[in-house]
């Protein structure tokens, strides 16, 4: 992902960034779907660091993904209210939105504003008003800055208060790591790390490996969001190992405070991890552009570590416990990184190896041995 200007990095689409467009764009329209049970009469998608909408080479960035995901859908053109923000490509992206999808296409025709956010008082009024117990606007905040300036991670952690309200955060963890053993950035760092930047500090100096200090950097953030947000908050995060080395470039974070959000994202993320990461091991979604040696579009595999992990886990916490696949996976996946792909496989292997006795209650017959449904029951021996 390049970061040395931010023209140049809009002159050509990389594949990590176009995964990570993707995997937000992906998101939103299912997120809607699940927010709009409880009926909503708007849900909001607001991107403060929108950009152009598209690259020079005329791969679509994320504003003009989500677009075309909403419109291609008639309850998400009556329901979405979309707000793009970019102090310097505002007007380059109302004209490449517009010439998609014209005003009329949705309900709520789109925002396109200009503000410079951490400048901007009604940006920070915004993020940091006390949200009620209700919330008319259900909104997926998406905050993806050229590099970490103006990361307010008390005014993030405050806006995750209203109900429904979501975030995908991306960080350029280089910059950050960097930024960490640099007087100069104390003010940026103390924005991003208001309570703990001097214990991150001192902890970061005995851990031994570059993966260590990159996991307790987010740790750090997920603990200075707990602390202002109320509630049980998840977050779940992707890697993407830099293009031309082995280091990690960058994370893109979610944050929810509902299990099916988390649910939700687990899956995606899945989808676009292209290395099989293991989930105990790293803790981390992965995409690597230097494995591009599979089909596009391909939804990706996961290697049996994973498998095993996961089946020395379930069969410690469930052994001798008859349970539901559907009520087993909804009560355990909110305490773990595994996705729904995982558990599916993971339990078929366990009944293949006789761990598990697998019996379907509804009196039909299923071609696989386990499905996440309620009239599938697990025995565990």
């Amino acid at each position: 992902m390049a970061t040395t200007n931010v023209d140049d990095f809009f002159k050509q689409q990389t594949p990590s960034s176009r995964i990570k467009a993707n995997i937000v764009a992906d998101y939103f329209p299912k997120y809607c779907k699940i927010i709009n049970k409880s009926k909503q009469k708007e849900i909001r998608y607001v991107d403060l660091y929108a950009g152009p909408g598209k690259y020079d080479d005329g791969n679509f960035s994320t504003p003009l993904l989500i677009g075309k995901a909403c419109a291609s859908d008639e309850e998400l053109k009556s329901l979405v209210y979309l707000m793009f923000n970019d102090n310097a490509y505002s007007e380059k992206l109302k004209q490449n939105f517009l010439e998609h999808f014209p005003n009329g296409t949705f309900k709520n025709n789109p925002i396109f504003g200009n503000k410079t956010v951490g400048d901007d008082e009604q940006i920070t009024k915004y993020l940091t008003k006390k949200w009620g117990k209700t919330n008319q606007s259900p909104t997926l905040l998406f905050v993806d800055p050229f590099g970490y300036k103006s990361i307010n991670t008390n005014a993030l952690a405050n806006f995750m208060n209203g109900w429904g309200n979501e975030i995908f955060l991306f960080l350029n963890i280089k910059r950050i790591q960097a930024a960490l053993d640099n007087n100069k950035f104390d003010e940026l760092m103390t924005s991003l790390f208001p309570t703990t930047v001097e214990k991150l500090r001192m902890d970061r100096k005995y851990k031994s490996s570059v993966h260590e200090r990159l996991s307790l950097i987010v740790d750090n953030l997920f603990e200075e969001f707990q602390k202002v947000t109320t509630g049980t908050l998840y977050h779940c995060r992707f890697k993407f190992k830099e293009e031309d080395s082995i280091g990690t470039s960058h994370y893109i974070i979610h944050f929810t405070k509902h299990h099916r959000g988390y649910d939700l994202v687990k899956q995606i993320y899945h989808e676009f991890d292209n290395i099989g990461a293991s989930l105990e091991k790293d803790g981390n979604y992965t995409f690597d552009a230097k494995k591009l040696d599979i089909p596009e579009n391909c939804i990706f595999d996961f290697g049996d570590s994973n498998v095993e992990s996961l089946s020395k886990i379930l069969l410690a916490k469930y052994s001798r416990t008859t349970i539901t696949a559907k009520k087993l996976f909804e009560e355990h996946q909110k305490t773990s990184q595994f996705a729904g792909p995982h558990y599916l496989k993971t339990l078929r292997k366990m009944v293949e190896d006789n761990m598990v006795e697998a019996k379907y209650l509804d009196g039909k017959q299923h071609k696989k041995t386990v499905l996440l449904i309620d009239n599938c029951e697990l025995k565990f021996k």
